[in-house]
């Protein structure tokens, strides 16, 4: 979680590829759109989660010695049921003392209650019933339907071992993770899955950290070079510790996996410290990409080459380092279309005295470190930044910003200089131009806290973007969102046929009035997390979409005309709408 300078020359050719970018000129083919009404909306939210059920807490030393103990851990969203409900997982962490002793169980399931409503939301800890046992030291979570049996898998992330959890229906899971062969073993972070081959089994690509013997720790502080932070004895790492590979493991379609990362390029060979990995199409040409954070080192760009393999252009393509060329302490990651160009854009997280990073996709190969100009870099320096998500938070048709913060160590609090272990979280309002405003004062009596994952979906089904947070050694934050908007909005849970039976991978594009905007579904996002697999759109003023296409994973589209916003449709792969639920009306101003 330092920074570390390129050689001389390589910086010497980032600055000839990429020289500074004219805002104006970025956004020459930007117009904003009048003012759907005079009403603006006050983004609210409200943390339920106690009253909702959500009370295991997550398992944290108080001193965070080593480094395996302040990474976990991620949230997730699932239908494990199929009924139209968002569960909620959440992984449970560990400590050295603990994992020596067996471990934890590595999640916790939280099943919504079939009597759940938007005004009185409601889950049941399932996790026992639901054969969800396995003990470890929880990291990430990942969600897809593997076998494209129509029921949505887990696939969960640790140090020591990962899980794969195949759903048997109403939220019944059996351990398959020695068949399947993804185990995986060592400090497993992050998870994300994608049918990179378009063969229509969807893959799955697992990101690793560092090398931890737990016999064998780091002294706490010893080294003076790697275990001090502004003059503070603290854990030691990542810096100065052995990195381990990545692994990409390709579907065979028979229930088991084969480990091809080195075939396919993605293997990860220098031993980078792998965080967040999240698969998009930057490059529009209908094949998934893949984007890691490296913790301290430059990230990667994998671009896919549709014949099974990758090329890492995250350095020549401007997305892999600082605009000023620093590797960076690199954590969360998330694709988003903010200015509405039809390209995705990829906004990164980072250590204390860095920034966020929102790298600008210019041309769908080349990308321009916009933070400054964001207006994103200031607000974020003071802290380290660990999930983000762009999500649209008062259905305007814009893409606002979400990050989660929390120091790694707790003896930052001794430092005078240094911002706390527990630090807020950021809101950040998309104005439209290629900035973003603070808005962090609206999230009121929310106490600051070191948080990790965040999730993000419609878990009330009343239209707006609900946000599950996870609190290091505390239950999670589950923040309703209760912004009042006459905004139209529409929601799409997407089934592949030809494709995955999930739709991972499927991009949806959304034309309504002068609005156009995109998203893709993802296996896996923000800090090691797993958002809604159905994609939301804000409509502002718009009540009718005059065209929603829909390009599934293996390439072919689908379009769609005047479809009525305000509802939830299914979309099955061939066979258009299948089904739709309506919405809450809207308030009125």
């Amino acid at each position: 979680m330092r920074v570390q300078i390129l050689p001389w020359l390589l910086l010497a050719l980032l600055c000839v590829s990429f020289p500074a970018i004219d805002l104006r000129k970025e956004l020459h083919s930007y117009q904003e759109p009048k003012a759907a009404s005079s009403w603006i909306p006050i983004p609210k939210f409200e943390d339920i989660a106690h009253e909702s059920g959500l009370t295991v807490s997550h398992i944290s030393s108080r001193d965070k010695k080593y480094v395996v103990e302040s990474m976990s851990g991620g949230v997730g969203l699932i239908d494990c049921d199929n009924n139209g409900k968002l569960d909620i997982i959440t992984v449970n962490g560990s400590t050295v003392e603990r994992y020596r002793n067996g471990g934890d169980p590595m999640i916790t399931l939280y099943r919504q209650d079939s009597d759940s409503t938007a005004d009185h939301v409601r889950f049941t800890d399932i996790t026992k019933s639901a054969g969800l046992t396995r003990k470890g030291w929880g990291m990430g979570v990942a969600v897809a339907d593997y076998d494209d049996d129509g029921l949505q898998d887990i696939y969960v992330t640790g140090y020591g071992g990962n899980a794969l959890y195949h759903n048997l229906g109403d939220c019944k899971f059996q351990d398959v993770t020695e068949k399947a062969g993804v185990g995986a073993g060592g400090f497993s972070t992050g998870a994300a899955w994608a049918d990179y081959d378009r063969d229509g089994k969807v893959d799955l690509f697992v990101s690793r950290y560092v090398h931890v013997d737990i016999n064998d720790l780091p002294q706490f502080g010893n080294d003076p070079r790697f275990c001090r932070f502004k003059g503070v004895r603290v854990q030691c790492g990542p810096w100065g510790m052995p990195g381990e590979s990545d692994l990409l493991f390709h579907n065979k379609g028979d229930g088991t996996f084969e480990e091809v990362s080195k075939k396919a390029g993605v293997d990860n060979p220098h031993h980078y410290y792998g965080l967040g990995a999240t698969w998009g199409d930057f490059d529009n040409d209908g094949w998934p990409d893949l984007y890691v954070a490296n913790d301290t080192g430059p990230n990667f760009l994998y671009r896919n080459k549709h014949d099974g393999t990758f090329e890492d252009v995250g350095l020549l393509s401007g997305a892999a380092l600082s605009g000023d060329g620093l590797e960076q302490g690199s954590m969360g990651v998330d694709w988003g279309d903010y200015l509405h160009e039809g390209r995705l854009s990829m906004i990164v997280t980072n250590f204390v005295e860095q920034g966020s990073t929102l790298y600008h996709n210019l041309d769908g190969q080349n990308f321009a470190d916009v933070s400054i100009r964001s207006k994103l870099l200031k607000p974020t320096y003071p802290y380290v930044s660990w999930s983000t998500a762009f999500f649209d938070m008062d259905n305007d048709g814009w893409l606002d910003l979400f990050i989660a913060n929390g120091h790694v160590y707790p003896q930052a609090d001794a430092v005078s200089d240094a911002a706390p272990y527990r630090q807020p979280m950021l809101l950040f309002r998309n104005h439209r131009d290629g900035t973003f405003e603070n808005v962090s004062e609206l999230l009121v009596n929310m106490p600051s806290q070191s948080r990790r994952g965040a999730a993000f979906g419609d878990i009330d089904n009343d239209g707006n973007v609900d946000i599950v947070v996870l609190n290091v050694g505390e239950p999670p934050s589950l923040l309703i969102n209760r912004t009042q908007s006459g905004n139209h909005r529409v929601l799409f849970k997407l089934i592949g046929t030809k494709s995955n039976k999930a739709a991972i991978g499927a991009r949806v594009t959304v034309k309504a009035g002068a609005l156009v905007q995109i998203d893709e579904v993802r296996g896996g996002a923000s800090y090691l997390s797993q958002n809604d697999l159905r994609l939301h759109f804000g409509l502002a003023a718009n009540a009718t979409m005059g065209e929603v296409a829909v390009r599934w994973p293996n390439g072919e589209t689908e379009i769609l005309h005047d479809v009525p916003a305000d509802f939830i449709y299914t979309i099955v792969e061939g066979e258009g709408i299948q089904g739709r639920v309506a919405l809450p009306a809207l308030p009125q101003p």
